[in-house]
């Protein structure tokens, strides 16, 4: 249960693509462990509200909201530091920008959608994590957290442009997971890249909406915001570097 007193009690946390399902329920989750929020997303009025029902769920945690447009190289780093100046700290970066578009058959592939995927979820995190792991690598408990897809493990012949883009995604963070082993060579290390895999996410709109399909295999935006908040709770070095399966492994 979540009390406050955990590994994020006192935390800073960055939380990129706030304003979707998975980022309300990220935004809550977080807030209750005792952790102070910064949500980002490039539509305001989504982003206000997620934070405000976080706000309500947790009295007196502190969320707040910054409107970013994260395939901004420049506008991302000023955001990181924003964040650090007016935190002191940055121990956290949650990266749950999403998106997906495929194809009936491979050969139906089109790469206008390879060119939309690659800059929602390649780019975006590209521009998160060289603006964060400096001070990412400063924290005591730093933690970059990428949720990612099966897809990228087990790529089907429709989706190919999103499973190559998470699979990217992927590669990239797993660099910088290098990178964090690398910087805490001389001692303990403390800070860690770390990838959640789903099948799929659901949240309870989309229950509503299709009442008789069992979404066999998903992930419930609670439970990954559960499994994300409990990447906190591990040693850096346990987490770095590796793909946590929230699903079936293949």
């Amino acid at each position: 249960m979540a009390n406050g007193n955990g590994a994020l009690s006192g935390a800073v946390i960055a939380v990129a693509g706030a304003g979707g399902p998975a980022g309300r329920a990220t935004l809550r989750r977080l807030a209750e462990a005792g952790a102070t929020v910064v949500g980002s997303d490039n539509d305001p009025e989504r982003l206000a509200e997620a934070v405000a029902a976080a706000r309500y769920a947790r009295g007196g945690a502190t969320v707040t909201g910054d409107t970013v447009d994260l395939l901004d190289l420049r506008a991302t780093r000023e955001w990181a530091t924003r964040v650090e100046k007016d935190f002191g700290r940055v121990d956290g970066l949650v990266h749950l920008v999403g998106g997906w578009r495929g194809s009936e058959t491979f050969t139906k592939t089109s790469l206008d959608d390879w060119d939309f995927l690659e800059l929602l979820l390649i780019r975006t995190v590209q521009h998160t994590s060289l603006a964060f792991h400096e001070a990412l690598q400063r924290s005591d408990r730093g933690r970059y957290v990428l949720i990612s897809a099966l897809g990228a493990s087990r790529p089907t012949a429709g989706n190919a442009a999103y499973a190559a883009a998470k699979a990217a995604a992927e590669a990239w963070t797993l660099a910088m997971a290098d990178y964090f082993r690398k910087a805490g060579a001389a001692g303990e290390l403390s800070s860690a890249a770390t990838i959640l895999v789903v099948k799929a996410l659901v949240h309870d709109a989309m229950r509503a909406d299709r009442p008789n399909a069992k979404f066999a295999g998903f992930t419930d935006v609670k439970d990954l915001a559960e499994a994300i908040a409990g990447v906190w709770e591990k040693p850096a070095a346990e987490v770095n570097g590796k793909r946590l399966w929230l699903t079936e492994q293949p």
